[in-house]
C-alpha cells in the first residue's frame, strides 16, 4: 500500500491538522515507511502464538465481588447540617 500527497492532505484535513506543503511531502515518505513496516509484520507466522497483554506472564489481581455499604456512612454525613440515620435532611421545597 502506498500513500500519495493527496491522501496525506485529506487525512490531515479530517484530523483537523494544519499541514504545509513541505510537511505534507515529508509525511508522505514517513507514512509510506510506516506502512511498509506493517506489511513486513504481516509476513510473520504467528499461527501458534497466543495473544498476550504483557511480555511477562502474569495473572490479573482479583478481589471478591461483594456489595458493602463501604462502612463510611457516618463519615459521609459528618459535616452535614442535619442528618437522620445516616441520611441527609433537606427542607421541603415543593408543596
Amino acid at each position: 500500500m502506498s500513500v500519495d500527497l493527496q491522501t496525506v492532505k485529506r487525512v490531515a484535513r479530517l484530523a483537523r491538522i494544519a499541514v504545509s506543503e513541505d510537511d505534507a511531502e515529508r509525511m508522505t515518505g514517513e507514512l509510506n515507511a510506516i506502512l511498509g513496516f506493517v506489511e513486513q509484520l504481516n509476513e510473520v507466522d504467528v499461527s501458534g502464538v497466543e495473544p498476550m497483554t504483557s511480555v511477562t506472564p502474569m495473572e490479573m489481581k482479583k478481589r471478591q465481588d461483594v456489595v458493602t455499604d463501604g462502612s463510611k456512612a457516618a463519615d459521609v454525613v459528618a459535616n452535614a447540617p442535619a442528618t437522620e440515620e445516616n441520611f441527609f435532611l433537606v427542607p421541603k421545597v415543593v408543596e
